[in-house]
């Protein structure tokens, strides 16, 4: 098993949700972040004081998955979220050592595979 980690830009994230789908890939959290990359500072003006702006609003999917949905995964979120441009976000893969659905007590691999109603 494996977590899936990706930061992408918050225009992105209906795209990527989209891919998801599409991938038939499910079950994951959402949450906005914030953060820095190797996109460029930005300059703001704040009640008329100049302020260098050094992060950056982001949204990480994260998605517990089976080895063999891994590819599908990272596919799906490269698919959504690339613009092109500087800023479009990393994916990091990590290892999931041990996973429990709270609802029934399954762990590890049932403890990731989607159920139906």
């Amino acid at each position: 098993m494996k977590l899936v980690i990706g930061i992408v830009r918050p225009e992105q994230a209906n795209q990527v949700l989209e891919a998801l789908h599409r991938a038939e890939v499910r079950g994951f959290s959402m949450s906005r972040v914030q953060g820095h990359g190797g996109e460029m500072d930005r300059v703001e003006t704040y009640r008329g004081t100049t302020v260098q702006m050094g992060l950056s609003e982001k949204v990480r999917f994260e998605v517990a998955v089976s080895d063999n949905f891994v590819d599908k995964t990272v596919g799906a979120l490269c698919e959504g979220g690339r613009t092109g441009e500087v800023g479009d976000g990393k994916i990091f893969v990590v290892p999931l050592d041990h996973a429990v659905r709270i609802r029934t007590g399954d762990s590890d691999e049932g403890a990731v595979t989607p159920v139906s109603k």
